[in-house]
């Protein structure tokens, strides 16, 4: 295939009657189609060519996970020219850069709401000409087009002039945009990075994970993110439906639903996680024992299995001799628990199992590092998490664990067709290919990276060589099994006065294993210590306050977190004297999408820092 729209015309003839795509209407889904989809597309495709839109044209796509969505976006694909989506929460700052620095004419709005938004910044938005309205039930502004009329005007056009679509489909290119995708500004002003047809064919039809028509897939990431949106497209190849379904409606549309597959964030994996331990907390003395025994007869079972299929994570390379010894001494372990996992397996895990529907077959978690003891704990009781790893100007992925190469504690090995070269951080000579478990800077080349960041040539030359090389400012290793190992951000590194580095995505990851935080922020650039600023669990912390204010306030409360954080941040967990935390403040507001935290539930540390400035200076004045 050398475009998009092939792939939902190869679709629609195949699975033409099977559900692609369901939406919420009260308690119910209702199904739209594959021969429909295919159909409503084009209607709206061809009235936005009536509209004007041509070849090579950005139009705007502003809104949340809905039905609407996947509807325009397909459609501005199918004449030809680019989306540039981005989330309900966008920021004035955003409308008053992207609009503008896209050269968007045309923009699709999810609601009223949103136009409102757009509509107090018009006067700074010159080549914005014609405004669509989305949401089914609201009446469009005077001036202002809506979806549904739009594509009631088109499926009259395409009665009377089908080969006016038809030619605008052929035109496309593999080497065409089909999104320009603004990065989310954890660092600055965001950048729009330019993805073809070509990258994201390259994603969707080389795929390691196998999904078929008869999966059921759920949508709960921000979809005008390249990581969900490329699985709603692996849905769209594979046949397999896509139910939008809400962080309120989760728990309720899992069991509904009985997903299969979806895609998900760490931090979703560490609330269920969470909330499966305060369950337990609560449930009686049997019940917690039981459990306790079911997990730690599969948590043995399943680490023996994994280092006799040779996926337990392996760092340094170990001898022949050590291996034999091993294998023969988790072959013991195999054959001993093996009847208790079962049993253990039948009665309670599978219980457990049962919140997310009981048929789901993995989950991918990307856009942030699963915290150690999360990603053992699902893949311990049966729910295979698969941590995968990219970046936008990847279309995104460029390595992922799948069912049968599954490595806890990496991000699986590379994608295919994907190359990778690890570099030394200090003289910048080639690690990988040649050596294993050594740390350094990751370079990749593949048919997945970004044409380059628009109308930027100079940060496109900061990250992309000439020959291709993309470089991810991520440092990484390859482990002896064949599989990538993250270790933060390069630029992330906080450089303190003793001219130590310290990483502190690692920090960050163990301190929110805390009980007691939420969220957190490590400090520290050119001081002579880290701090942290910690957004304390209102939820954990209840008796010590009905607010956060109350709660950051608490003494007690102080005690408690200063206490997990000596015994989180220690030697035993393997960090060094200048990894400790000398000093923390407590927050009293929770980090948010669109303002501290990127749709990814990544942490802005540029904004987190120019908003607690004063905190961060307090902190180390007063020592």
């Amino acid at each position: 295939m050398k475009n998009l729209t092939q792939v939902l015309a190869n679709s629609a003839q195949k699975y033409k009657d099977r559900p692609a795509f369901a939406y919420r209407v009260g308690e119910k889904f209702e199904e739209v189609s594959f021969g429909e989809l295919y159909e409503q597309v084009q209607d709206l495709a061809m009235g936005l060519l009536e509209l004007g839109v041509k070849n090579g044209d950005h139009v705007g796509l502003f809104a949340d996970n809905r039905y609407e969505w996947i509807l325009a976006d397909m459609a501005v694909i199918f004449c030809g020219a680019a989306d540039v989506p981005r989330g309900s929460d966008v920021t004035d700052h955003d409308i008053i850069h992207i609009v503008p620095h896209s050269d968007m004419k045309i923009m699709f709005v999810e609601n009223l709401k949103l136009y409102e938004k757009i509509k107090k910044n018009q006067r700074k938005l010159p080549k914005l000409k014609k405004i669509i309205l989305m949401a089914k039930g609201e009446k469009a502004p005077k001036g202002v087009f809506h979806l549904y009329d739009l594509m009631e005007k088109g499926k009259k056009s395409r009665e009377k002039n089908q080969k006016k679509l038809d030619a605008a489909c052929k035109k496309i290119k593999g080497s065409d945009l089909f999104t320009l995708i603004y990065t989310s500004g954890t660092t600055g002003v965001p950048k729009g990075v330019m993805l073809t047809h070509s990258n994201i064919l390259s994603q969707i039809e080389h795929i390691p994970i196998k999904i078929n028509e008869y999966d059921r897939m759920l949508s709960i990431l921000p979809v005008w993110h390249i990581f969900e949106r490329m699985f709603e497209m692996v849905a769209l190849i594979s046949g397999c439906g896509t139910y939008y379904t809400s962080l309120r409606n989760l728990r309720d549309d899992m069991k509904l639903v009985k997903p299969t597959f979806m895609a998900s964030a760490p931090r979703l994996w560490e609330k269920v996680y969470l909330g499966i331990y305060n369950n337990i907390e609560k449930s009686s003395p049997v019940k917690k024992a039981m459990f306790h025994a079911a997990y730690y007869v599969s948590e043995n079972y399943n680490r023996a299995v994994r280092f006799l299929k040779g996926k337990e994570l392996d760092t340094t390379g170990r001898s022949p001799i050590i291996s034999s010894a091993r294998a023969l001494y988790e072959v013991l372990i195999c054959v001993a628990l093996f009847p208790a996992f079962k049993f253990f397996d039948a009665i309670v895990l599978k219980k457990i199992r049962a919140a997310t529907g009981g048929m789901l077959k993995g989950s991918v978690s990307g856009g942030g590092a699963l915290p150690m003891h999360v990603d053992l704990f699902f893949n311990n009781i049966g729910i295979p998490v698969l941590e995968g790893y990219g970046l936008t100007e990847t279309c995104p992925v460029l390595s992922v664990r799948h069912l049968d190469d599954l490595v806890i504690g990496t991000i699986g090995p590379l994608y295919p067709l994907t190359e990778a070269r690890i570099m030394d951080l200090n003289d910048g000579h080639i690690i990988y290919p040649g050596q294993y478990g050594v740390k350094g800077e990751l370079h990749v080349k593949g048919p997945q990276v970004m044409s380059g960041y628009y109308k930027n040539k100079i940060a496109t030359a900061e990250v992309l060589s000439k020959d291709g090389w993309f470089n991810t400012r991520d440092i990484a290793m390859m482990t002896y099994n064949q599989s990538l190992k993250l270790y933060g951000r390069t630029k992330d590194t906080i450089v303190l006065l003793s001219g130590e580095n310290a990483e502190p995505v690692p920090i960050e990851i163990m301190i929110n294993q805390s009980v007691y935080v939420d969220n957190c922020m490590v400090v520290g650039q050119d001081q002579k210590y880290l701090g942290v600023l910690i957004v304390p669990s209102l939820e954990m912390l209840q008796e010590h306050g009905s607010t956060l204010k109350e709660v950051c306030n608490n003494d007690q409360v102080k005690f408690l977190i200063k206490e997990d954080l000596k015994r989180l941040i220690s030697a035993e967990n393997g960090f060094k004297p200048f990894e400790r935390i000398v000093d923390f403040a407590l927050i009293d507001k929770t980090f948010d999408v669109g303002d501290e935290l990127t749709a990814k539930l990544s942490i802005k540390r540029h904004v987190i820092t120019a908003k607690y400035q004063k905190i961060i200076d307090k902190m180390y004045k007063d020592r």
